[in-house]
């Protein structure tokens, strides 16, 4: 019986896909093997020993400390795409209120309340509607930063309204590669598209390289007339730096899901409550990811979408027994294991050996279970980190 200890509200759909038969759910059991999460921050929480993985329902995993994990051999998982399409409306919606006076418009007509004659509300209204007055997509040039799940959707329909797409992203996957339309312009660097764009949306992680990417300097590159979308993580961009750029006309809108104390209030930003990843489609279909990848780790040792380990997978055969094991990336570690199988007279049926960083991971199905001794002299070797007999 498999425990999975649970964060946060996560979807049904996503849980109900646990075999009652097979795992135990809660949000309090104290010797989990897994723990499901969404927003939780892991970074105070001591885990038990007994914990093999952590999966988030989402795609960021700046609320897990992904490091530690590795050095434990804790597998963490997160669900890249799930949300996606979330996002990506998200984004065209943006797009569409930093073009146009909709909520300018909107506030501006909530302050009508006290006119009381159709006749005079209509003659208002036509006189003050160029205040309003905005500009369309079609033609202009959206820029992309961060090419995969969320932006190549965002490419595609910016393509379909008629806007030229130019887009920069120095790990770019060939999977993510092969999903880009065509039409889109990659850009050699991060400054070569920002001096091109009218509109500019980001789709990058939060990690050191990407902390201020979009600040004071950066900002000095874009044209005036330019808005900022940012639906990814509030730490890539310096709002301090928004805000002086939009003070002095530097810079004409920003639109972001990350409200900070400087940014509430400023007539050029509109701001959301991190809902960019908040609807029912999205939750459940991260949930559901999740719980797959778990369940796949936890049966069978199979790892994808790992942030942290190398995506390994073998299909179950006719094996007795299936041992997986996490060793630090360093020579000689799988030939001493191999060894001590072909002194105990163990046959190895199938081996897969994966490696990411300073990390190794290790599926072997055997024709026989081994003994308690075999599983201690493996757990012995120098540089195994943790060892699961499935």
């Amino acid at each position: 019986m498999f425990k999975i200890r649970t964060f946060n509200k996560i979807s049904n759909q996503g849980l109900s896909r646990f075999p009652a038969e097979k795992y135990t759910v809660a949000d309090d059991i104290s010797q989990p093997d897994a723990i499901l999460l969404r927003s939780q921050k892991l970074h105070q929480e001591v885990l038990p020993d007994s914990v093999v993985a952590v999966a988030r329902a989402g795609a960021g995993t700046n609320n897990i400390p992904v490091d530690d994990y590795s050095n434990k051999g804790i597998v963490v998982f997160n669900t890249p795409g799930a949300n996606a399409n979330a996002v990506k409306e998200l984004v065209i919606s943006s797009l569409l209120l930093s073009s146009r006076g909709i909520i300018q418009g909107h506030d501006f007509v909530a302050t009508l309340g006290h006119i009381s004659d159709a006749d005079e509300m209509s003659k208002l209204l036509e006189k003050e509607k160029k205040r309003f007055a905005g500009k369309e997509l079609y033609g202009k040039t959206l820029g992309i930063v961060g090419l995969g799940a969320i932006g190549s959707m965002v490419a595609d329909i910016a393509l379909a309204l008629g806007m030229d797409v130019v887009g920069f992203d120095p790990a770019l996957s060939v999977e993510a590669a092969w999903k880009l339309p065509g039409r889109v312009r990659r850009m050699e660097s991060l400054e070569d598209l920002l001096g091109e764009v009218d509109f500019l949306t980001l789709h990058v992680p939060a990690i050191p390289a990407t902390q201020h990417m979009i600040n004071a300097e950066t900002l000095e590159l874009m044209k005036s007339d330019a808005a900022i979308m940012n639906f990814a993580r509030g730490a890539i961009v310096d709002p301090e730096a928004i805000v002086a750029a939009l003070d002095i006309n530097k810079l004409r809108q920003y639109i972001c899901d990350f409200p900070e104390p400087c940014l509430i209030g400023h007539e050029k930003v509109i701001a959301v409550p991190h809902i960019g990843a908040s609807t029912a489609e999205a939750e459940e279909n991260c949930a559901i990811m999740a719980v797959n990848q778990l369940r796949d780790f936890l049966e069978n040792g199979n790892i994808q979408n790992s942030v942290n380990f190398p995506q390994t997978s073998m299909s179950r055969g006719g094996s007795a027994c299936r041992i997986t094991f996490t060793n630090k990336n360093v020579p000689g570690v799988l030939g001493h294991l191999l060894s001590v199988f072909a002194d105990k007279n163990l046959n190895v049926i199938d081996i897969v050996n994966k490696s990411r960083d300073d990390v190794a991971y290790n599926i072997i199905d055997l024709d026989e279970h081994p003994n308690d001794e075999v599983i201690e002299l493996i757990k012995s070797v120098e540089h195994v980190i943790n060892l699961r007999l499935i």
